[in-house]
């Protein structure tokens, strides 16, 4: 009488554990992806899809602009940047912030130096990784031959931009001031 032996295979539970591991692989990594959100850029004061399908009708705008007008950041304290582990040129010069309300003024000259008195301009306080903080302010009037953006309310430390847009007729021109506001 021959012996029967009954072998147990456990290749497919292998095969069903993998599965599921992956599985759990897969849901984790979709989770974790989505759960950081994608920030969006500033460039141009539009969402980086609008700049990048318009950049040449953005750039023809802006050499219109550059060739008639220029755009002058006054009234600020410049300083040199001196953080401490980052990554932004030493020597490039950027606003100095103070806690609590700030203001900003511009002045939109023609090539002779004379003030631009019909440009419709945007403003944009920006921090350079996030848009959780931006402080946009939309058609800005002329006072005395500036621009002027009041009591704009700059409370937590670090890097910000401050970015102008002005349109002229068909021509469009954009400043990009870094600024820093020091941690007390």
């Amino acid at each position: 009488m021959a012996k029967e032996t009954k072998k147990k295979t456990y290749w497919p539970h292998m095969i069903l554990g993998f599965l599921l591991v992956g599985i759990t692989l897969g849901y984790w990594t979709v989770k974790s992806a989505s759960s950081v959100p994608v920030q969006e850029s500033n460039d141009y004061m539009m969402k980086y899809q609008q700049a990048d399908m318009n950049i040449n009708e953005i750039l023809k705008k802006k050499a219109k602009f550059d060739q008639k007008y220029m755009i002058q950041i006054v009234d600020v304290t410049m300083g040199v940047n001196s953080i401490a582990n980052s990554k932004v040129a030493k020597n490039e010069k950027s606003v100095l912030l103070s806690p609590g309300k700030n203001s900003f003024h511009y002045r939109i000259v023609k090539k002779d130096n004379t003030p631009a008195e019909d440009a419709n301009v945007t403003f944009l306080l920006t921090r350079p990784h996030t848009d959780k903080e931006d402080i946009l302010v939309e058609n800005i009037p002329l006072k005395n031959g500036t621009y002027s953006i009041n009591d704009i309310n700059i409370t937590n430390p670090g890097r910000y931009t401050l970015q102008i847009k002005a349109k002229i007729g068909e021509a469009v021109g954009y400043s990009n001031t870094p600024a820093y506001l020091k941690p007390e």
